[in-house]
């Protein structure tokens, strides 16, 4: 079996305005047209689904139902990534320069840095998307199908076309498929046109006056979602024959910058910049003065590798990778490495309050007439319209399923019949199940919110007695709802209409969910979790504000808040929100903690306003309903239990479903961005200090101020030192709070902290120049500024990396010490070594030794003094 060629579609909306011209294939479309046995035999499949050895040489023929993405770089690629890299050319270019003049030196050390960064940064990439792959692979979406006649679960990527699926609220479509059958299938489709609204399927044939395939409503495609509804379908096409793959083809590769992907460009552009004023600057005032062109562009060149931070690249990924293998170990999976600052950033998080501050293990306590009496009539109505159900069972259609052997007490199977549904939505609040019994009466059972229920009935039934509802009586019974919910139930109601006289094929509508009959009420109990109340004081002390976003009821949510800690000074709703303009909702969404009977809209909404507030938020959810929220928030989380629609719009998915274990990624991600920040400051500070250096040396003195192979050696020995930067610790005051990119604190840190530098380079001028006379000694004076230039750089780190008092109240990690220590110690040979006269080095008299030893000690003293008055007067 082979597919037919592909057919353009028209132009149509995709997102915000954007148009496509990606193919649909023509069986779809045909598919779409033709009546459903004749599909089921155009793909040899029946009902009962596909055999094993067709479902074997079906994969083999189609390959994995994957869609286009970022395929994983071969290790070629991967090297030649590194190898075109912007810095590694004008690495190779000063080396074919340096070897075209004939300095050899110069080309061996350039060769030399190019083989080991290369290397360096290949190794390090490779561990990384190595562990990236690990950790995506611990998740995983699945989908049901009908093979053999059996229902079971199976990995999305194992789906073939001729696959019978079975589909739930919840589920995400996974793949382009023809319903078999659809009960109340509504889908989201804003992810292929834009379209909020949800559209209706149904597997009626489709007119062949409708042209556009994302109008044809027995067509379901790859990428869209159920809100709410059940059905069967074929599957046509898997992978990149779907259109949505065929989409995810045409734009593999891009992806939203996140505000950490922005924060590292606007730093990249900064540096860029004093690049761009420092190197023409150098090579004009070096050969001005020196009359030397070629020597004044080698060094200019040679300054321009030493002011670009060239590790940042492989810091920022081992940092990045390093955060997600620990955060996994806790229990913490990162989807994409990037969201690991976000999360280190948000000082708001909104949850749901089920199975985050409650045990989210839900027990049937109590089943009762409207009177409040226990009621067996109550719990066998509750238990049959949860047995019926095909849509997505919740906590409560578990905990009534589990309650007692009732289904041989009942004699569901032999005593009933089902007859139809009206599955659950967001909107009415309610589902219903339609069940004949031995009479052959029709019995539609409704269970739902109390209110909505309540709404609907026009009867209630007291001591098997059916009175109609007085205005008196509702009033108690709402009352007493109250009072259970005031206890912490979840409380819903159950209530029936029995049907007479209907047709053989008779087909119920909501519209019959009315005059219904008031029956009783379940109550249900969610503790509270035992570490709730700790791991919401631990997010409190690192100064993240956690907002209950729920669409419960809000007496219930009150009082699970109370009872860990929460303050509930008032709860907003959502009818009050549908009321609010954007700008009333924020200051709302700002000064209130606890937000009850909301919409995924609602919620949605919330996370909008909270961001216009310049907050950076993360939502944390598992349902259906929570999805439109995860995707908004600048850091989605889910648990691994959650349904395929939210985990897919996650960026941290969680193994165990507690917030100290997201408290402990929140941690994580701000060490991780504690140790990039380090790197940068230090970076951007130095290099902003070389500038005054450089420039001033290149105006008075006789020759360039060192050879440009001696600052690419310094430079090389200088990166290597940072290569442990992602080992280290972060001070535990550094992670009490939120932490995100602030370029403009950067620029001014770099303001203070860089020209310290320049002193001592001053000073090592005018003791070489002064004291050991190296005016025409330039071999001496180069040496001298090499040794104190790669001594003070490599100390700097060890004063920038914490707001304490270096070595004595804070240490760095033993395998930044030992980098540190040894490439202090390889400076120190250099001038000495055998390969001093072939770098342009000379030994050092003693004094120098004393001196610099006395300059280290002022450069870090003067540097811890202007660095603590820089963070009491502009804060850390």
């Amino acid at each position: 079996m082979s597919f037919l060629p592909a057919v353009k579609i028209p132009t149509r909306p995709l997102g915000q305005g954007h148009t496509t011209g990606v193919q649909i294939s023509k069986k779809l479309v045909e598919s779409a047209r033709t009546d459903i046995d004749s599909v089921l035999a155009q793909f040899d499949t029946t009902a009962n689904g596909l055999s094993q050895p067709t479902i074997e040489a079906r994969l083999e023929q189609y390959g994995p139902n994957e869609v286009a993405r970022e395929k994983r770089r071969t290790w070629l690629m991967r090297l030649w990534d590194n190898i075109k890299n912007p810095l590694v050319i004008l690495l190779i270019l000063l080396g074919v320069i340096s070897f075209l003049t004939g300095d050899m030196r110069a080309t061996i050390v350039i060769l030399t840095m190019v083989i080991l960064g290369i290397i360096l940064r290949y190794v390090q990439e490779s561990r990384a998307d190595n562990a990236a792959e690990q950790l995506k692979a611990m998740v995983r979406t699945t989908t049901t199908v009908i093979r053999d006649g059996q229902r079971k679960e199976i990995p999305l990527k194992d789906l073939v076309p001729g696959d019978i699926v079975a589909l739930s609220a919840g589920d995400m479509i996974p793949a382009d498929v023809r319903l078999v059958s659809a009960k109340d299938l509504f889908l989201n489709q804003a992810a292929l046109t834009g379209e909020s609204l949800p559209v209706e399927k149904t597997q009626a044939l489709v007119d062949a006056s409708v042209e556009n395939p994302l109008e044809m409503t027995n067509i379901c495609f790859l990428g869209s979602n159920i809100e709410s509804g059940t059905g069967t379908a074929v599957v046509v096409q898997t992978g990149s024959g779907t259109y949505f793959g065929s989409l995810a083809s045409s734009i593999v590769g891009q992806r939203v910058l996140t505000s950490f992907d922005k924060g590292v460009n606007q730093f990249t552009w900064l540096m860029i910049s004093f690049i761009a004023i420092m190197v023409p600057l150098v090579f004009l005032l070096n050969g001005l003065s020196k009359h030397n062109w070629l020597e004044a562009f080698l060094f200019a060149l040679a300054v321009a590798v030493g002011l670009t931070p060239e590790m940042l690249p492989m810091i920022v990924t081992v940092n990045l990778s390093k955060g997600a293998i620990s955060m996994s170990k806790k229990k913490v999976i990162v989807k994409r490495l990037n969201s690991i600052q976000n999360l280190g950033a948000m000082d708001v998080l909104c949850t749901d309050k089920t199975g985050t501050i409650t045990e989210g293990r839900i027990v049937l306590e109590k089943h009762m007439d409207v009177k409040g009496n226990p009621s067996q009539r109550v719990l066998d109505y509750g238990y049959m319209n949860s047995y019926y159900q095909t849509g997505l069972k919740n906590l409560m259609d578990e905990a009534i399923l589990n309650h007692g052997d009732l289904n041989d007490k009942l004699q569901v199977d032999e005593l009933y019949k089902k007859i139809d549904e009206l599955p659950f939505d967001f909107q009415r609040r309610r589902m219903s199940v339609i069940v004949e019994n031995d009479k052959d009466q029709h019995i539609l059972i409704c269970k739902g919110a109390v209110e909505e229920i309540m709404h609907i009935s026009t009867h209630v039934e007291i001591n098997g007695e059916v009175l109609e509802v007085t205005a008196e009586h509702d009033e108690h019974r709402k009352r007493r709802v109250r009072e259970l919910n005031s206890e912490g139930f979840r409380v819903i109601a159950v209530a029936y209409r029995i049907f007479t006289g209907t047709d053989d094929t008779p087909h119920y509508t909501i519209q019959d969910e009315s005059d219904l009959t008031l029956l009783g009420y379940m109550a249900f109990l969610d503790p509270p979790k035992a570490t709730a109340s700790e791991a919401l004081s631990k997010l409190n002390e690192h100064n993240v504000a956690v907002k209950i976003l729920t669409g419960d009821n809000d007496i219930v949510t009150g009082t699970i808040c109370r009872q860990v800690g929460l303050p509930v000074d008032h709860i907003l709703l959502g009818p009050e929100i549908e009321d609010m303009d954007e700008a009333k909702l924020a200051e709302a969404a700002e000064s209130n903690t606890v937000f009850a009977k909301l919409s995924p809209s609602h919620k949605e909404r919330i996370i909008h306003a909270l961001q216009s507030k310049g907050h950076v938020v993360g939502f944390m959810g598992d349902g259906i309903n929570d999805a439109p929220a995860l995707k908004a928030a600048d850091v989605g989380i889910s648990v691994d239990t959650a349904v395929d629609i939210a985990k897919e719009s996650s960026d941290i998915i969680l193994l165990e479903n507690s917030l100290l274990v997201l408290q402990d990624g929140v941690l994580e991600g701000r060490r991780v961005f504690g140790n990039i920040v380090k790197y940068i400051k230090m970076a951007a500070s130095s290099n902003f200090g070389n500038m005054f250096s450089v420039l001033g040396a290149s105006i008075f003195l006789p020759f360039v101020p060192m050879l440009p192979i001696q600052v690419l050696t310094n430079n090389l020995l200088y990166d290597f030192s940072q290569t442990t930067i992602p080992t280290d610790e972060v001070d535990p005051e550094w992670l009490t709070r939120p932490r995100k990119w602030a370029i403009g604190e950067l620029r001014r840190f770099i303001l203070f902290i860089g020209p310290i530098s320049s002193i001592f380079d001053y000073a090592t001028f005018f003791i070489m120049l002064y004291v050991f006379s190296s005016w025409t000694n330039a071999d001496l004076f180069h040496t001298g500024w090499f040794v104190e230039s790669l001594f003070t750089q490599t100390l700097i780190i060890h004063v920038i990396r914490t707001n304490k008092i270096p070595f004595l109240q804070s240490r760095a990690s033993k395998a930044l010490t030992f980098t540190s220590v040894l490439i202090v110690a390889i400076g120190a040979y250099l001038p000495y070594s055998p390969l001093a006269s072939w770098l342009g080095f000379v030994p050092l008299p003693p004094l120098y030794w004393l001196l610099l030893l006395g300059m280290l000690v002022a450069y870090v003293i003067l540097t811890q003094l202007i660095k603590t008055w820089f963070y009491r007067k502009f804060g850390d």
